[in-house]
């Protein structure tokens, strides 16, 4: 009897179908007992509080959906038909979701309800069905990349998001897969919908999907210790590490979950990048919609390690990885696998494959500091969302240092409050320190705060929100609270030759970083402020470490004997000495404005000496007798300063022609002062796209500096004018 076909589950066959070792299945046994260890799984309680949360939000779906077909004039008939439907997707719909985790959930309308309707009328419909003090906290984020409302309903977190179909009703049996659905909605509208479609496609193209949840619910604890989840910053989120698990899962389908724990390391690190991961082929919709095509699409080919989802239209779910991420992916992928491989062989465990980072405590001697500050919690949320979005670009022009291996962002950042009653230590908080926080405010990371607003700006999307100085600030008389969030970037160097040392001055980076930032709508000069710092790993804040954990240590300082002198002199450290300039970053308002002001008395006072009669006929009579004196070259390079006098019209009598002179080298003056001033803002140069270049000769392109994804002309800062 001829032996069955083997079903290939995604774009290439199977690599083993081999069933089950009594060893594998044992230590897929521990890996589900480590799992619990660590808290990894909720309670049925805790999973049947979730079933009722979402049973509330279908009926109130329905009625919303009832509510604003009765204002837009629907008959009777046609408001009891229009139904309404919510989906989930995300951890919640992959069934990996665990104690205090989200509920990712999408609301489906007809066609006659749009997005405004849902912001205006779901929440009153929310309030009135909901039992008595089960909303404990509900958030409107319309303005976000993707509209949002966050809830807290009964105890569960649940993000809310809106998308029509055009069609005059939505049914309970109504499913996503159908890519029709996706007809004459915009973009935002598709955003909405495919994160249904992309999780329910995960699931469908699994072999089996307690297999797949068990190791995934592994590798998102595990990316998570190590501190390599976050797609902001560069690293896979979430759907991205199902993608990567699921495409193992195809390649042995018989497989225990903890064998492709085991096996998802090695074949994720041997990958042949950019060579993308699919789960199936990529499909050509009908529709004018622009799928991930690295030979149309020129940003595409720059991917570096391409995770396509699997829904139409297609797309990469890890186009924010940069080549110092990468490295960093490729390096955990490398010690996971080799403990895996020694839990086979019984000599590590589970536990020891989850360890904590070590990215504060011993990974990097060098940090650079990022503080987002503000005057308020309210402009802290929304800054500080803004600022941790654009880090991916400040780690991709550090990348392009030929000094620096590795640029390494910590994915989360680090809120705290502080006191301050002086604009000196206003300006030290600003600037990184920690000696003023409020010690009776507990540091949070911004993964522990959840905040709607926060999350908004990090998709760089939400529009200039004004945010007034809250009473708080107001009441304190001359205390004053400052809120901050840091986030750190470790460094690597790379290694120099015996005796080298090297200065790594990335301050045009910082600044073009920050002028990136502060560029943004919702930039509000004042309340917002930003600074970039460099921090030696034994100056790091105390709250960065975790209770148990060693804290580097200041090297000790050595006492080598001076060649040939027989005398010691001190050092902090045998290593290659390191200079790290960041400057130009950051200074205050007032700072600024007394710079300029300094100018302006210096140009003022310039302007007055060139045109001092006094001083003219001094020059003049010597110069009339210029050829019988003997002059010392110093006296003859001031006696050609004559030449200056005739240009400011001395030669010309007193009245109206001379006056004129004198106003026109005062305009001059000025605006040199304000071209200068205007390019300082700038960030040192003018930013220009390659489509903005086109036509422009070769030879003037030559002399731009390349700068990320656009060119910027080399204009000069006066000293005057640093940042």
């Amino acid at each position: 009897m001829a032996t069955p076909p083997v079903r290939q589950w995604g774009v290439t066959p199977p690599i083993s179908t081999v069933l089950p070792t009594p060893d594998e299945l044992a230590a897929n046994d521990d890996l589900v007992s480590e799992l619990k260890l660590q808290n990894n799984f909720e309670s049925p309680t805790e999973t049947e509080q979730r079933k009722i949360a979402l049973q509330l939000i279908q009926r109130v779906t329905v009625e919303f959906v009832k509510v604003v077909s009765r204002k837009k004039g629907l008959s009777p008939a046609a408001v009891e038909a229009a139904g309404g439907k919510i989906f989930t997707y995300g951890s919640y719909r992959l069934g990996v979701y665990g104690p205090g985790s989200d509920i990712d959930t999408l609301i489906v309308g007809p066609k006659h309800v749009i997005i405004d309707d849902f912001f205006s009328d779901f929440p009153p419909v929310l309030e009135r069905m909901a039992p008595q003090g089960a909303i404990e906290k509900m958030t409107p984020v319309p303005d976000a990349y993707v509209p949002i409302i966050k809830l807290e309903l009964s105890g569960i977190s649940i993000d809310l998001i809106f998308a029509r179909l055009i069609v005059p009703s939505v049914p309970l049996n109504l499913d996503l897969k159908n890519n029709d659905y996706l007809r004459g909605l915009d973009e935002r509208e598709v955003r909405s919908l495919n994160g249904t479609r992309v999780t329910d496609e995960i699931l469908e193209l699994v072999p089996q999907q307690k297999t797949f949840r068990l190791a995934l619910r592994a590798i998102k604890l595990w990316a998570q210790r190590r501190a390599i989840y976050s797609n902001i910053v560069g690293f896979p989120g979430g759907v991205a590490w199902a993608m990567l698990v699921a495409r193992v899962c195809q390649l042995y389908p018989q497989a225990t979950g903890s064998v492709i724990v085991g096996k998802f390391f090695r074949i994720m690190n041997k990958w042949a990048w950019p060579q993308p991961v699919l789960l199936k082929p990529i499909e050509d919709g009908p529709l004018q919609m622009k799928v991930w095509n690295p030979k149309i699409y020129h940003g595409d080919r720059f991917h570096l390690m391409p995770i396509i989802t699997p829904a139409y239209p297609s797309m990469c779910a890890t186009h924010n990885v940069s080549m110092s991420t990468k490295t960093v992916i490729l390096r955990e992928l490398q010690r996971g696998g080799d403990i895996v491989d020694k839990i086979f062989l019984k000599q590590n465990t589970w536990n020891d494959l989850f360890a904590r980072h070590s990215f504060f405590t011993a990974d990097y001697k060098y940090y650079l500091s990022i503080t987002a500050s503000s005057r308020t919690k309210e402009a802290e949320a929304v800054w500080s969302g803004l600022v941790e979005s654009k880090i991916r670009h400040l780690v991709g022009a550090l990348d392009r240092k030929s000094t620096i291996a590795v640029s390494h962002p910590f994915p989360k950042g680090f809120e705290r409050v502080h006191i301050v009653n002086s604009e000196e230590e206003t300006e030290a908080v600003k600037n990184g320190s920690t000696k003023y926080q409020d010690k009776g405010q507990k540091t949070e990371t911004t993964d522990e705060i959840n905040d709607a607003a926060h999350q908004a700006a990090a998709d760089s999307q939400i529009e200039k929100r004004d945010v007034a100085e809250t009473v708080e600030n107001k009441a304190n008389g001359e205390n004053r609270i400052i809120y901050t969030t840091t986030y750190y970037i470790g460094l690597e160097l790379k290694p120099l030759e015996p005796g080298q040392s090297r200065s790594l001055d990335i301050s045009t980076d910082a600044q073009i970083f920050k002028s990136t930032c502060t560029s943004w709508p919702g930039y509000q000069p004042g309340i917002n402020d930003l600074a970039i710092t460099h921090v030696r790993n034994f100056d790091l804040p105390e709250d960065v470490f975790q209770p148990g954990e060693t804290r580097p240590q200041r090297p000790k300082k050595k006492i080598i004997k001076k060649p040939g002198a027989g005398q010691k002199r001190s050092i902090e450290s045998l290593d290659p000495p390191v200079e790290l300039v960041v400057r130009h970053l950051r200074c205050t308002s007032a700072t600024e404005a007394r710079s300029f002001k300094a100018t302006k008395l210096l140009d003022d006072f310039a302007v007055e000496n060139a045109v001092r009669e006094d001083v003219y006929q001094l020059v003049d009579a010597v110069w009339q007798k210029r050829e019988e004196l003997d002059l010392d070259p110093e006296s003859q390079r001031l006696l050609n300063n004559k030449q200056g006098f005739l240009k400011n019209g001395l030669t010309l009598s007193l009245g109206p022609d001379r006056v004129a002179f004198k106003e026109i080298q005062v305009r001059l003056r000025k605006a040199q002062n304000e071209f200068q001033r205007s390019i300082t803002e700038e960030g040192g140069g003018i930013c220009f796209t390659l489509d903005e270049l086109q036509g422009v000769p070769e030879d003037v392109l030559s002399d731009l500096h390349r700068r990320t994804e656009s060119f910027v002309s080399p204009f000069s800062k006066s000293i005057s004018f640093l940042r």
